[in-house]
């Protein structure tokens, strides 16, 4: 429970009701609080830290101004979001955020009714908030009072992607006008560079009500805004102020412009909120925040502090000690091979979609600028650029998580692999990927990337075949795809050369009999503890596409039954490609198909993910006996399981 001697203010808030019981002068405090248990909070649980002490006086002067949940929030970015959790309901649980049955990282709908709009990946605000703007005022009297608000607040980036421009774009040529407010959270990690006295003075007088009373009588007065009148005093607003402040793009795309404000200037902030309230259509308010904002080591460091695991506010985060080598993990075995690779192959060139650190490139971009490429936010843009290259003879590598390919599906499909062109995808994140939740889960690449024909898919089961495999797809003539778990594997040392596998070629780890373990990418180590288990055949799959046609066939004629393991969903996934092999070749036998659920798994730790799918190696070892119960029989009187026994 929050210290109420500590957050006297804060204690009294269970609810966007409650803070409207307080009088504005104590906001300020209230926001003090509310960052200061923020920091408590998240350093208690680990979490996203920097944006959301970025908005926390956003957020305060929002759900005060603001009926929600009548009036709509809608937060881009979740991670801007714990202050709007800390202040809806879920503050004394927000601890427990990303943890097993804990808060959610991000606006989730079934968690609260202020959870308007579900998120998690970037820039998708703008459209859904549209989408609520026209259907609020379709359901109701468009000229009514009561007609509810739409706010989206959009940061950390999510303005570099494409698809925020297409909503902005149709929002502002609409005929009858949304009444939708667009804040743009400018924590300079994007859009504007530092804001000066002259853009402070223009976001006072655009965020005035005097000069917006003026404006909208003008609109009154010159009536049609298509008339020739109305057309051209409108363009000579928006040139007087694009000749100061970057707003001519919005104010041309149909929106009107208010700010830069400071968005930690609470008064300046409620005021231009109040003055936007009673303004009609479209509606754009520039907001300058600090990424990190009162806290001095995040605001030093925003990148180190984006997110943290737990750490003591005091002393900040402290490097972890201990004796013994630190295993590498798969993006670290990744980012080396990048390096070595580029050493030894001059036309390679590395994309990323903003995911730099996350996807292991600051090597990289260090030691090879000239031919490392951060597109932003624009997935789809990354894969067609890689396309592009590819024409011209260069061998590009798009590093990208397996939630965030999803956006650039189309491309891959339609610009990559119907040309053939040669385009190494390194995806991190596959499969279970844990506490951020289903929207960045990476469980159902192996479905969406082996039904594409020309594909090369390939799953590493530890990290010294994830390096020989990222050498395979690099080598390989067309598109390729290596996709790798989170975080660490087994431990196996990795071969410090740039050796391929043989392309379609899977390994037999055990031979055993009767039942034949096909494991594919990271859960081969939990298939071979079955395997010993049992006495089972054990087969490190490797290639998801294209299969090991021989191998299986023959291990067909020698054992009743497969069992297909996968860190992805069954349907459609490796498993799937092995039934349909086997239906191919006229082979009846019985076959197993694991792997996760037909649902979007919640948040919670890789490890109780995987037990409750069932394909860890307790789980697997309890599947394959529910199918073939007298194995266990046998094992236990330790006899030998000979085939046909």
């Amino acid at each position: 429970m929050i210290d109420s001697t500590r957050y006297p203010r804060l204690s009294r808030i269970d609810s966007p009701a409650d803070l409207r019981q307080f009088d504005e002068a104590e906001l300020p405090a209230i926001a003090d609080e509310l960052r200061a248990y923020l920091i408590e909070s998240v350093g208690r649980s680990g979490g996203h830290f920097g944006a959301g002490l970025g908005v926390v006086e956003l957020t305060v002067a929002l759900h005060w101004l603001y009926e929600t949940p009548v009036d709509q929030l809608v937060w881009d970015v979740g991670h801007q979001g714990y202050p709007h959790k800390i202040l809806t309901g879920r503050r004394d649980r927000i601890h427990t955020v990303k943890q097993k049955d804990g808060v959610a990282p991000f606006p989730k709908r079934d968690e609260s009714e202020y959870d308007t709009f579900g998120v998690g990946h970037s820039s998708t605000s703008i459209s859904a908030a549209l989408g609520m703007a026209i259907a609020l005022q379709r359901n109701g009297d468009p000229g009514h009072a009561a007609v509810p608000k739409v706010v989206a607040v959009i940061g950390d980036g999510a303005m570099t992607a494409g698809m925020a421009y297409e909503a902005l774009n149709h929002a502002g040529g609409m005929d009858e006008e949304p009444n939708l407010l667009v804040i743009l959270n400018d924590n300079r990690m994007s859009i504007s560079e530092a804001v000066g006295g002259v853009t402070k003075m223009l976001g006072r007088m655009t965020g005035s009500a005097t000069l917006n009373k003026l404006r909208e009588g003008g609109k009154k007065l010159l009536g049609d805004k298509n008339k020739p009148p109305a057309r051209f005093v409108r363009r000579w607003e928006e040139h007087w102020k694009g000749m100061f402040v970057p707003s001519t793009l919005f104010e041309e795309m149909g929106f009107h412009y208010t700010g830069p404000i400071d968005g930690h200037d609470l008064p300046a902030l409620l005021k231009a909120l109040k003055t936007l309230k009673t303004l009609k259509g479209p509606q754009l308010l520039h907001v300058i925040t600090t990424k990190g904002k009162g806290y001095e080591l995040a605001e030093g460091d925003q990148i180190g502090y984006h997110a943290v695991g737990p750490f003591d506010p005091s002393k900040g985060l402290v490097a972890k000690s201990g004796g013994g080598v630190k295993k590498p993990t798969y993006t670290d075995v990744f980012g080396d091979w990048l390096c070595d690779a580029a050493a030894a192959e001059p036309r390679l060139l590395a994309i990323t979609p903003a995911m730099r650190e996350g996807s292991g490139l600051v090597r990289f971009s260090k030691e090879y600028p000239e031919r490392y490429f951060d597109v932003a936010i624009a997935e789809q843009h990354a894969v067609t650029l890689a396309a592009g290259m590819a024409t011209q003879g260069a061998k590009p590598v798009v590093a990208i998580y397996s939630t965030f390919l999803q956006r650039g599906y189309d491309q891959l499909v339609h610009d990559v692999a119907t040309q053939k062109l040669d385009v190494l995808f390194a995806i991190d994140r596959g499969g279970v990927v844990g506490p951020d939740g289903a929207t960045h889960a990476g469980n159902l690449d192996l479905s969406y990337l082996r039904c594409v024909p020309n594909m090369v898919v390939m799953a590493p089961a530890d990290e010294d075949e994830c390096r020989k495999m990222l050498s395979t797809g690099l080598e390989y003539a067309g598109p390729a795809a290596v996709r790798y778990p989170r975080g660490t594997g087994p431990g196996v040392a990795v071969e410090p050369n740039l050796d391929t596998l043989p392309i379609g070629k899977a390994q037999l780890r055990r031979s055993g009999s009767r039942i034949a373990l096909l494991a594919f990418g990271a859960t081969v180590p939990a298939a071979e503890q079955v395997g010993a288990d049992l006495g089972l055949t054990v087969v490190n799959m490797r290639f998801v596409k294209p299969l090991d046609r021989d191998l299986l066939l023959d291990l067909a004629r020698s054992h009743e039954g497969f069992v297909t393991v996968e860190d992805n969903v069954v349907a459609g996934g490796a498993g799937s490609g092995v039934g349909e092999l086997l239906n191919a070749e006229g082979v009846s036998m019985s076959l197993l198909q694991l792997g996760l659920p037909d649902a979007f798994q919640r948040h919670a730790s890789r490890e109780d993910l995987l037990a409750e799918a069932g394909i860890d190696a307790a789980g697997i070892r309890a599947a394959v006996l529910k199918r073939w119960p007298h194995l266990a029989a046998a094992s236990q009187d330790g006899l030998p399981l000979a085939a046909g026994a």
